[in-house]
């Protein structure tokens, strides 16, 4: 087995172990169950609380601004304490935040408020167990497998982000806004189950000798490992030019479409199915491309090849045009999907024992923080120069991104390492 590269065993791989097929079901249905809430959620505020535009957005912003608040001692805290533990508690949290909505619905007592307050602490939830997922995979899986567990999970989660969405707005018609985030608060439940299923002893934090640190003593140590390590700074400044670059496009991409090349509603529709389509495809992939290439001559591959052709959006036209919108974003969306899980498990495996939420923490406080920023400056680029060349300056930055990993630490190499040699975290290599 060449340097972790996980190979599947028999049909079905890892999914034929009971624990990371328990821990799979779970986050997959609490997947679906998200989607379906940004889609019930949105035309909840629009169609029946008849919300202001403004208001809208804010849906977005309460959800993320999490991350920003709380992100980085989050880490800190699951560090501390038993990682599937904090996750059955955030389901079930998230369970009965979801829930409060259709119950306000009925009750003819709902809010916007109410919905706005169910968006930040679901965002803060989600918070955490996105952090605890992460540490909990290299529990239940050994270091070989982790490529494999993460292709698995990375296509499931694809399919779910594309089926819940897609799913949300057939359950709205038919059931209501409020009433189909029922099935959402269902979902975590089904996840939390899940996780209760599974037998694998939980492992225990690492406990310091001497007095117990302060938390922002913590937080601070997995900042300082994060920047000064020359594997983790590189991979986390590539991932947020790119993150802000593809936040523009998002923000951009439907008034493009729509004023600039003239698509209708039903095409647009269809147009933002290929990315889903394609990050299925690229996780799929993501374990043969590592097995061929290396994961270092992979990252490189994708990062600096691959996710480029996304360059090709900005030059969509109405008609046989449209062939350069699928192209650019189904070869990017699927070089996205590989490095996406090459990454994860660079991640998983290499943090030193103890720190992994708080490196997670951080690389999320700094990929997820860019986000607002992304799409205020799209924003005001757009209404400044035009959209479609707004969209060539944005793209052109997630082209160029990959320029951060051109280093002799990642050229010089076939594979990532393994694991952590540093005597201490936080000290420079």
């Amino acid at each position: 087995m060449r340097d972790g590269v996980a190979r599947a065993r028999g049909f079905g791989g890892i999914l034929r172990q009971r624990d990371f097929r328990l821990f799979w079901l779970g986050e997959t249905t609490s997947e679906i169950g998200n989607s379906l809430a940004v889609v019930a959620m949105s035309l909840l505020v629009v169609s029946v609380l008849d919300a202001s535009t403004f208001t809208v957005s804010l849906l977005t912003a309460f959800t993320f601004l999490p991350w920003l608040l709380v992100g980085l001692p989050a880490g800190a805290w699951i560090d501390r304490l038993p990682s599937r533990t904090v996750m059955i508690v955030t389901d079930l949290a998230a369970a009965v935040l979801y829930a409060s909505i259709p119950v306000a619905a009925w009750l003819d007592v709902l809010t916007i408020e109410q919905v706005l307050a169910v968006a930040f602490l679901t965002g803060t939830v989600n918070v955490f167990f996105d952090t605890a997922y992460q540490v909990q995979l290299p529990c239940l899986v050994s270091a070989d497998d982790l490529v494999e567990g993460n292709v698995k999970l990375q296509a499931s989660v694809s399919v779910a982000r594309f089926g819940g969405s897609s799913a949300g707005g057939f359950l709205v018609r038919a059931m209501g806004a409020a009433t189909a985030l029922v099935l959402n608060a269902l979902s975590f439940l089904v996840s939390a189950a899940c996780l209760l299923a599974v037998r694998a002893p939980q492992e225990r934090p690492a406990r310091r000798a001497g007095p117990r640190r302060r938390l922002w003593k913590d937080v601070a140590e997995g900042m300082r490992f994060v920047a000064g390590d020359r594997y983790l700074r590189p991979l986390t400044i590539w991932a947020a030019l790119a993150n802000f670059g593809l936040t523009g496009y998002d923000a951009l991409i439907v008034v493009f479409l729509v004023r600039d090349v003239g698509v209708g509603a039903e095409a647009v529709g269809l147009l933002m199915a290929v990315g889903g389509v394609a990050a299925v495809a690229g996780a799929l992939v993501a374990g043969r491309v590592v097995d061929r290439f290396g994961t270092a001559r992979g990252l490189l591959l994708n990062s600096t090849f691959v996710i480029p052709f996304v360059l090709l959006v900005p030059l969509t036209g109405p008609g046989p045009g449209l062939v350069l919108y699928v192209a650019g974003v189904a070869t990017c969306v699927a070089g996205i999907a590989v490095t996406n899980v090459i990454v994860a498990s660079f991640r998983q495996a290499y943090a030193p024992p103890g720190m992994l939420g708080r490196v997670t923490a951080t690389t999320r406080f700094v990929l997820n923080g860019v986000y607002p920023v992304g799409a205020l400056v799209a924003g005001a680029l757009g209404t400044w120069l035009g959209v479609r060349a707004t969209l060539w300056i944005m793209l052109g930055i997630v082209a160029l991104a990959g320029a951060c990993l051109l280093t002799r630490t990642f050229r010089g190499r076939r594979d990532l390492p393994l694991t952590c040699r540093l005597p201490h975290a936080g000290r420079r290599k």
